[in-house]
């Protein structure tokens, strides 16, 4: 049969290959689904695909072996999922309306997790608020805190929950647990001078290490949510790397600023030659600085948020080295 391979992808199935079948994916934001509609997924799964269905890296759901005619009776039956999300879009017959901006990704978060500063959900789904739908290609992840379970590094945008540690002198006991345990396991900017704990506010990133380990309630997280922005990360054939940090001790308004902006400067500054082009090697072409003042563009950043004045990614190139000869 024929069908448009633009319209289908579009609409969240997949072009397998398998003749005639497809695949549909279902968005997660934020990883957490209420379990009511389990059954739901299972029935499209036993009904329309061959039984089975496939848990993706981004939290979402895929049902493989589906019938290209299938389609409008599966958008039929989704869409209370797609309202669940809560999206401030009409849910019509037509399923999902776009699956170029990725499901939002996100750890657990401090509904479950110690270590985590924030509830990842929360900020993922408001994320997905703003930017869903869109054709563009943005992969987004929020993750908890620097351990970066979500691995927000590998990302376009990772946003890692942090807090800024607030020090209470007067319940320290100079045990220096945190002092030994930041140095052991986090960057060292703790030290102890003449009884009391003094933290490098440059070299702190903010992961609440401290404060878990504090037997006596001398560190506490801070009341303002805070976050670090890593940008341009990736997997692929040309070049893979890690995502860099651009914005330290932002709030979330100015990274959901900042992330609305990118959408203008990549209909601004993308290869419509290209079936679709990673924003990563825009930025690329166009120079970090251009990036940076696009995206900055009307941004009011809080008095704590600091921006990497210059960024230089590492990653690594396909060619033959020393070690391979």
């Amino acid at each position: 049969m024929s069908v448009n391979r633009k319209i289908i992808a579009k609409n969240a199935y997949r072009i397998t290959k398998t003749r005639n079948k497809t695949a549909l994916r279902i968005r997660v934001p934020g990883g957490h689904l209420e379990a009511e509609f389990f059954p739901l997924i299972q029935s499209i799964s036993e009904q329309y695909g061959n039984g089975t269905v496939h848990l993706t890296t981004r939290q979402g759901f895929e049902i493989p072996d589906i019938d290209f005619e299938a389609i409008p009776e599966i958008n039929q039956k989704i869409k209370p999922l797609i309202s669940a999300l809560g999206l401030d879009l009409v849910v019509q017959d037509g399923g999902y309306p776009a699956a170029g901006t990725r499901n939002i990704s996100a750890c657990i978060g401090n509904r479950v997790c110690p270590y985590a500063n924030d509830d990842t959900t929360r900020v993922a789904k408001n994320l997905e608020r703003v930017v869903y739908p869109h054709d563009f290609h943005f992969k987004i992840a929020v993750t908890g805190c620097p351990n970066d379970c979500i691995k927000a590094h590998m990302q376009d945008f990772g946003i890692i929950c942090v807090t800024e540690p607030q020090y209470d002198a007067s319940r320290c006991i100079s045990c220096e647990a945190c002092v030994k345990n930041c140095k052991k396991k986090v960057t060292g900017a703790l030290t102890l001078k003449n009884f009391t704990v003094e933290r490098d506010h440059e070299k702190c990133i903010g992961c609440g290490e401290c404060i878990l380990k504090c037997p006596s309630g001398a560190w506490t997280r801070s009341e303002k949510n805070l976050y670090r922005m890593v940008i341009m990360g990736r997997t692929g054939k040309k070049n893979p790397r890690l995502a860099m940090p651009f914005i330290k001790w932002g709030t979330e308004e100015v990274l959901t600023q900042i992330i609305q902006n990118t959408y203008r400067y990549v209909d601004k500054y993308i290869d419509r030659s290209l079936p679709k082009e990673h924003i990563g090697y825009i930025v690329d072409r166009t120079g970090y600085h251009v990036f940076k003042e696009e995206v900055l563009r009307d941004v009011t950043l809080n008095k704590e948020a600091q921006v990497a004045q210059n960024m230089q990614w590492s990653g690594y190139w396909y060619k033959q080295d020393e070690n391979f000869k």
